[in-house]
């Protein structure tokens, strides 16, 4: 493709959050003009930010993908290392689930900081222009066209060659595209609430042990003390336009083959470990589980890899981590399934030797 007209090609990006601006810097690599648009105002310069503010964790497919825009490392200079799950029961009894090896953790890390450095990032890219407190009304894919109302209160149509939508949990993108023939889209609501509560440090030092993410299990609810695969989509994003050579029409449709399997089983493993959090680590099952899957895979390191591990210390693609999962707990069960199976028929033989009548042997004593 002709420098000249990768150039002139122009990208409207919806949504300024974490997704958004990172989008941006990749885009930016590419000599294309970038638009964002953010309803909110700008994060950097506002009194109050609305959103989440909890910290997210950041693992390894999030940093591989801040890597390639040359942000891992101030990234990862502000994040707390956390190397286990600290579980904290009803008695007060404390004890740590490691996530995997001793050199293998997760990040802590500011979402509401790490969206400013982002977002800084963008800007610092000639090609990149950002636009706050600008709302979009209507999206038109088939014509590349946007409609977008500004702080002045007058709807603007904006053309351009690729729309992307980060505008989050409730899209006004995909609300658009749901008018479209054959366009499919279920969600389904979980019966928790969400509530962030503050726990102030102590004398000026940590209330609590830093290096973990310490979690109150209670079956029917959890709290919690600290992203999604939205970093990882960027990065596969990008090496898609690297494959083809910056043609949309070749990555857009590969783009959507690849990931859908993907989002499905992301979705799927979303809620797997919420329920894990908020009840299975009260199991003593359960963490016999997780000993014995990072038992073998320290022996068998290529068989036998946990569900976490793939998750999130490999670029193992989601669905295919849970399939791999599925089969390595067929194997486990099997195994242990064999295993009890040849204890009870151990136990039981040694048990009707013990019980069986014995024959008496006496001896006769030559007197002398």
């Amino acid at each position: 493709m002709d420098s000249s007209v990768i150039q002139r090609k122009k990208v409207a990006v919806i949504g300024g959050g974490l997704v958004g601006s990172l989008q941006a810097c990749f885009l930016a690599k590419r000599n294309f003009q970038i638009d964002v648009y953010e309803a909110r105002e700008d994060p950097r310069v506002a009194d109050f930010t609305r959103g989440r503010s909890i910290n997210l964790a950041l693992s390894h497919r999030g940093r591989q993908a801040l890597k390639a825009v040359g942000l891992e490392d101030q990234i990862v200079s502000q994040g707390i290392p956390m190397r286990a799950r600290m579980i904290h029961s009803l008695s007060g009894k404390k004890s740590a689930v490691p996530y995997g090896t001793k050199s293998q953790y997760i990040l802590s890390v500011s979402r509401e900081n790490l969206n400013k450095d982002l977002l800084t990032a963008a800007e610092k890219n000639p090609g990149v222009k950002m636009h706050f407190n600008h709302k979009l009304l209507k999206c038109n894919p088939e014509e590349g066209m946007i409609t977008v109302l500004g702080s002045d209160k007058v709807p603007k149509d904006v053309t351009c060659d690729l729309i992307v939508g980060c505008d989050g949990a409730y899209s006004t993108v995909r609300s658009h595209l749901m008018k479209k023939p054959r366009f499919d889209y279920s969600q389904q609501y979980i019966p928790h609430g969400y509530m962030e509560l503050t726990i102030p440090p102590k004398n000026g030092d940590y209330a609590m042990e830093p290096n973990y993410l310490h979690i109150w299990p209670r079956n029917t609810f959890m709290m919690i003390a600290l992203p999604n695969m939205g970093f990882e989509d960027c990065l596969v994003f990008d090496e898609l336009m690297d494959k083809f050579n910056n043609d949309l029409s070749l990555c857009l449709p590969a783009f959507s083959r690849l990931r859908i399997p993907d989002s499905h089983a992301i979705s799927d493993l979303s809620m797997y470990n919420y329920i894990e959090m908020r009840a299975h680590v009260n199991s003593s099952w359960f963490i016999f589980q997780k000993n014995m899957g990072r038992f073998l895979h320290a022996i068998m390191p290529s068989t036998f890899i946990p569900l976490y591990t793939m998750v999130s210390f490999s670029r193992i693609r989601y669905h295919e981590a849970v399939q791999r999962w599925h089969w390595q707990k067929k194997v486990i069960y099997k195994g242990l399934l064999f295993l009890g199976s040849l204890i009870a028929i151990s136990s039981t033989y040694l048990l009707m030797h013990y019980m069986s009548p014995r024959p008496f042997h006496y001896f006769r004593r030559p007197w002398n």
